[in-house]
């Protein structure tokens, strides 16, 4: 019952959660008591979590290790609104994509941290290098965030580490809705650009905003800025042809909708900051295929703690 009442307090607010026991056990919980166990077990969790244990396969010689990393900011009762770290890994062999429907990671690793970034990245750096690979099999995909870039030039220095081509073609949607009149004129010159970009031609992109709008244009300057200061990471001929040839970042914004949004970002809710930190525990541990540790905690004496 205390394992049903875990899982049924993870996977959505404690008054759906009270409602679903209730209907499948005809067994009356209420929300506060589902809140209480929930929240133990998410604590103790949180504690006996193994941050450098993998949960998916050794990565082949020939496969490529992707990690996404990216903050997500939640209301809290402490600090009001503060940023949660997450981060996934995958391997491109992971990478599902049948035709004509859209494609799927079958397995991923999720680390979650409500906090600052030096924790979140030490828990990362330890995770990824169980893994074994720290060469251009290591894939980083990142919206060019300082904290992020910085992060995997210092760690993962001969890894490959990819701009987000979402982030890089917002940027420049940004820069046309601002420069051209005409918006049909923008669209055409903005789909010619993102084509030089996918062919790494960056200079030439930089070249020809420069030609329309010149450098003293406030938003040419920042979209220059942007792009130049992202130069080594925009190679997306060559990022296309690695592993599955993602260059997009979909799968930690994916990441931010299940693993958060889903869960923590309803009407009305607002977290203690220890709260968030055992709800997000509990839900990477179910999202990494670990509910078992759940089980485990359940038979032992544990359970008479909560």
């Amino acid at each position: 019952m205390q394992e049903l009442m875990v899982y049924a307090g993870q996977l959505n607010c404690y008054e759906k959660g009270n409602e679903v026991l209730a209907k499948f056990k005809s067994v009356k919980v209420s929300a506060t008591q589902l809140y209480r166990v929930t929240d133990t077990y998410g604590e103790q969790i949180g504690k006996e979590m193994d941050k450098t244990e993998c949960t998916l396969t050794p990565v082949g010689q020939d496969d490529t290790l992707y990690v996404e990393a990216d903050g997500a900011m939640l209301l809290t009762r402490e600090e009001s609104w503060k940023e949660v770290k997450a981060g996934r890994i995958f391997k491109a062999s992971d990478c599902i994509r049948a035709s004509g429907k859209p494609g799927y990671i079958s397995h991923s690793q999720y680390i979650a941290h409500l906090g600052d970034s030096k924790t979140f990245t030490g828990q990362m750096d330890d995770l990824i290098e169980s893994y074994g690979v720290t060469d251009s099999r290591l894939v980083f995909i990142s919206d060019g965030a300082p904290w992020i870039r910085n992060w995997i030039e210092d760690a993962f220095p001969q890894a490959v580490s990819v701009l987000d081509f979402y982030h890089a073609s917002e940027h420049l949607h940004a820069f046309v809705d601002c420069h051209f009149k005409e918006k049909n004129l923008g669209k055409q010159w903005a789909k010619e650009q993102k084509e030089l970009l996918l062919e790494s031609k960056v200079a030439m992109v930089i070249d020809n905003i420069k030609k329309i709008a010149g450098s003293e244009h406030k938003a040419a300057a920042n979209l220059i800025a942007y792009y130049e200061s992202n130069l080594s990471r925009m190679d997306y001929k060559k990022y296309k042809q690695i592993g599955c040839g993602i260059i997009g970042s979909g799968a930690i914004e994916s990441t931010h909708r299940t693993l958060i949004q889903e869960r923590m970002k309803l009407s009305g809710q607002r977290w203690s900051k220890r709260g968030a930190q055992n709800m997000l525990d509990l839900r990477a541990t179910r999202m990494n295929a670990q509910w078992n540790k759940i089980i485990k905690l359940v038979k032992t004496n544990f359970k008479a703690a909560a």
